[in-house]
C-alpha cells in the first residue's frame, strides 16, 4: 500500500483499524481477549512480521488501548519490541519514507512508547452492558422508499440535507419508488453486536408493494449489515408481512453463508446493500441484473 505520512494513522489501513478497535473496545471483555478479537480481523497483518502493515497493526492497537484506558501486557510487550528493534523504521524506509520523514516517525514512536509504558487513564472506556436488541426478525418482509433505486442514507439526520449523486446530483433526495428486503439470517457477534443478512428484491416498484407483489419479485442474497432503531426509522422501513424462511432451501439456492461478524464489528450498515433497479430506470445497473436471484418461493417452507 505504501506510506503517505509519518503519523500512526497516516494510512488507510491504520485509519480503518482504528474504527475496528473502537468498536471492539465496547465489548465487556478482558484486555487480552479484546486484542485477540482485533487480531482476528486482520490475521495477516497481526501475525506476519514481513507484512508491511504488521508494525502499524500493533502500534495502532497499543495506541488505542492506551487512549481508552485498557492495559494488555501482551500488547505492550509486542509493541515495545517493534519500536525498540527498529523494525517499524526499517519498514518505513522500505516503503519509501524520506530521511526527514523517518526522523518525524522516530519522534512519533518515542511519544507512543512513553504513553504505553505509563499506566492508562482510568474510566476512559464505556462498554455494552447487554446485547444490542434485534430490530428485525428472520422472515420479516420489509419495504422502504427509494430515490433512483437507492434507499435513504441513514447517517443523515435531516432529509433536506441529503443529496443525490449522478446525473441529478445536488438535488435533495426525494422518494420516487420502493424497494424491499427479507431478513433470512441474523445473529449476535460475540454475543453483543447485532447483524442481519437480507435477500433484496432485484427490481423495485413505483408504489408501495404488498405481500402479493413481493411474492412475484426476484430476490438476490446480499452481505450482512447492521441496523439500529434510529437507522430503521430513518430509512422508512415498514413491515409488509412475513415469510417462513427455510434454511435448507436458502443454502440450496445461494450456497453456505457465514455469519456477519466482520460487518458487525465494523458497524457496516445494511443500507449499503439495499439498492434496487428503479422501476422507472431506462438504464438499469448491469451488475444488479446479472446477480443470481430467485423467487421467494425458492426460499420458504
Amino acid at each position: 500500500m505504501g506510506t503517505w505520512g509519518t503519523g500512526l494513522y497516516a494510512s488507510d489501513f491504520a485509519a480503518d483499524l482504528r474504527t475496528t478497535i473502537r468498536a471492539v473496545l465496547r465489548l465487556p471483555f478482558e484486555p487480552d481477549r479484546l486484542a485477540e478479537i482485533v487480531a482476528a480481523t486482520e490475521p495477516t497483518a497481526a501475525a506476519n512480521a514481513a507484512d508491511e502493515d504488521h508494525s502499524n497493526f500493533w502500534l495502532v492497537l497499543a495506541d488505542q488501548f492506551a487512549r481508552h484506558g485498557v492495559r494488555s501486557d501482551q500488547v505492550v510487550e509486542k509493541t515495545l519490541e517493534i519500536i525498540d528493534s527498529g523494525r517499524d523504521l526499517d519498514m518505513q524506509a522500505q516503503l519509501g519514507q524520506s530521511a526527514s520523514g523517518l526522523e518525524k516517525r522516530r519522534r512519533v514512536l518515542a511519544d507512543l512508547r512513553e504513553r504505553i509504558v505509563a499506566s492508562p487513564a482510568a474510566g476512559a472506556r464505556k462498554v455494552l452492558k447487554a446485547p444490542q436488541p434485534f430490530v428485525m426478525d428472520v422472515g420479516d418482509a420489509l419495504i422502504y422508499p427509494t430515490c433512483g433505486g437507492q434507499c435513504r442514507n441513514p447517517y443523515v439526520a435531516h432529509l433536506e440535507r441529503l443529496k443525490i449523486y449522478g446525473p441529478n446530483g445536488g438535488q435533495v433526495w426525494t422518494p420516487d419508488g420502493w424497494g424491499a428486503l427479507v431478513i433470512v439470517t441474523r445473529g449476535h457477534t460475540f454475543g453483543f453486536f447485532a447483524w442481519y443478512r437480507p435477500v433484496v428484491v432485484r427490481r423495485g416498484w413505483d408504489h408501495a408493494p404488498d405481500l402479493g407483489m413481493l411474492r412475484q419479485g426476484e430476490w438476490r442474497l446480499e452481505s450482512p449489515g447492521t441496523c439500529s432503531t434510529t437507522h430503521f426509522r430513518r430509512m422508512g422501513l415498514e413491515k409488509a408481512g412475513r415469510f417462513d424462511i427455510d434454511a435448507g432451501k436458502l443454502e440450496g439456492s445461494f450456497g453456505p453463508q457465514g455469519p456477519g461478524d466482520a460487518q458487525a464489528i465494523r458497524d457496516i450498515s445494511i443500507a449499503n446493500v439495499m439498492h434496487v433497479v428503479a422501476s422507472s430506470s431506462a438504464r438499469p445497473s448491469a451488475s444488479l441484473l446479472q446477480q443470481h436471484a430467485v423467487p421467494i418461493g425458492a426460499l420458504i417452507r
